[in-house]
């Protein structure tokens, strides 16, 4: 039980590490958004986040 407790911690470890190797050779040092607003493709297949979505249909007043 020790030994998989052990190997846990190393995994989460090096996962960690380079987690902070990307953030420090990035540039300006952070990660991306990951949100679907923020993502150049999306906006140009006309892809919107749920909530914006909701948003429009209310406002046609189609929200089913």
């Amino acid at each position: 039980m020790v030994e998989t407790l052990l190997f846990s911690v190393l995994i989460i470890a090096i996962a960690m590490a380079l987690l902070l190797v990307k953030l420090l050779f990035k540039k300006d040092g952070k990660f991306s958004s990951q949100h679907i607003h923020d993502s150049k493709a999306m906006k140009e297949r006309g892809i919107h986040c749920v909530m914006e979505q909701d948003r429009e249909a209310r406002a046609r007043g189609k929200a089913y």
